[in-house]
């Protein structure tokens, strides 16, 4: 997939579309009445900041000179978080915690946890001074409490997902957040980090296999070595929309090779999947690669978009026959909600295709992937949101024992305007 112009995209996307450690639980619940047609994403900012003071204060974001609860993923999704509640409310408070937030990213997970790794400073190996202006450099930890696998010790597989290390998928969704901040502060930055970030991390992840490139899902933390060999579903496809992303916001960014690597790794994939969190991502992706298309006028980015499309509606498909049904206790949530703000995507895609007819009759089959997805805006995005609002839902270990990932991704799904810029 190649585009021409993408260095135009950065100034015009927004105008296109205006284990954590389990603590004591604040019940999260809906503070105002908010029903809205099926059709429409939920809806309910008094809520989400709510849920943003309470991880605020439970990670320690507002605490000076104390050990605060990093965790890349759930981070990157709190930035976006309240950079949209700062957009919605003008409430200053909420970019500074944005800013802090990033700032205690790089100095927490940038570095080597002290605590219960024998090595100091930052991962990059960049002195103290030269590590403070370039954070991203040497990749940022995943943020698990227990220490990465040695290269001496055996692999377990129910002990790695508890280990530290570096996942690509969070690395991308890192950049996303950074360049969500620079383009609300309009620091350069930002989007500096993000760029070095995508050079610290691709050639480490990305590798020659045969005659072909593959990357693995799981490095050291200092890059070294790979922890886990296997290759994310949607890694390539998130990394590619996100590289694309940052060189439009940076046009002298130095990453087209980094680029053409994901090209090359994307062709030709099926992205269908039965995952609740992996489809969420799918649809999007979906709307980012939309926005570029609309952005550049560029029709040879229809064919990958009509494939994201066409794999996202067979897992709706796959989903909406067994529903999303069962217990609270044996649920987890942040997987939930990962559909519920992908759905969100859903009315955004449509506002995109009804004001850019002259691109998307193209292809007429992509209105009709698009219209077949709204059937499922009311079960996959309204009542997930709802069921995990609810108390009851909240006081099984399946809420608490993820609580702030659970909670940040239910801020996200009741506001999804930052993640989805």
């Amino acid at each position: 997939m190649k585009f021409r112009n993408h260095y135009l995209i950065a100034g015009l996307l927004l105008k296109l579309l205006t284990r954590s450690v389990a603590v004591t639980p604040r019940f999260v619940t809906m503070a105002t009445s908010c029903p809205m047609p099926s059709s429409n994403a939920f809806k309910d900012i008094t809520s989400c900041a709510k849920i943003m003071d309470d991880f605020t204060h439970n990670t320690k974001l507002d605490v000076l000179q104390d050990q605060p609860r990093r965790y890349l993923w759930t981070d990157a999704f709190a930035v976006c978080n309240f950079i949209q509640l700062y957009k919605d409310t003008g409430v200053k408070l909420h970019l500074d915690r944005a800013i802090s937030l990033v700032d205690q990213v790089h100095h927490t997970l940038g570095r080597f946890k002290s605590e219960i790794d024998s090595r100091l400073g930052w991962i990059s190996g960049l002195d103290e001074e030269t590590g403070k202006l370039h954070p991203t450099q040497g990749g940022l930890r995943i943020g698990k409490s227990m220490l990465e696998r040695g290269s001496h010790e055996s692999y377990d597989d129910e002990l790695e997902w508890d280990r530290d290390g570096q996942y690509y998928h969070y690395a991308t969704k890192w950049m996303h957040a950074l360049l969500c901040v620079s383009m609300i502060t309009k620091d350069d930055k930002y989007v500096i980090w993000a760029e070095e970030l995508v050079k610290g991390v691709h050639s480490k992840f990305v590798y020659k296999y045969g005659s072909t490139l593959r990357m693995y899902w799981k490095m050291s933390i200092d890059l070294s070595r790979p922890q886990v060999r296997s290759m994310g579903h949607h890694d390539p496809l998130d990394g590619l929309i996100t590289y694309r992303a940052i060189k439009a916001a940076r046009p002298n960014a130095d990453i087209d090779s980094e680029i053409s690597d994901l090209e090359k790794i994307c062709e030709h994939k099926d992205w269908s999947t039965d995952d609740s969190l992996g489809l969420g991502s799918l649809l999007s992706d979906a709307l980012r690669l939309m926005k570029i298309i609309c952005v550049t006028e560029d029709l040879s980015g229809l064919p990958l978009l009509k494939k994201i499309l066409e794999d996202s509606n067979k897992g709706l498909k796959s989903f909406a026959r067994r529903g999303l049904k069962g217990k609270a206790e044996r649920r987890l949530a942040f997987r939930e909600l990962g559909l519920a703000i992908g759905m969100s995507a859903v009315p955004l895609m449509q506002s995109l295709i009804d004001g850019n007819q002259r691109i998307f009759n193209q292809d007429p089959s992509i209105q009709k992937l698009v219209t077949e997805m709204k059937q499922y805006m009311e079960q996959f995005n309204h009542d997930v949101i709802t069921f995990w609002l609810d108390p009851k839902s909240q006081k099984f270990g399946s809420w608490t024992s993820h609580l702030d990932i659970n909670m940040v991704m239910l801020a996200t799904s009741l506001n999804s305007g930052g993640f989805l810029q």
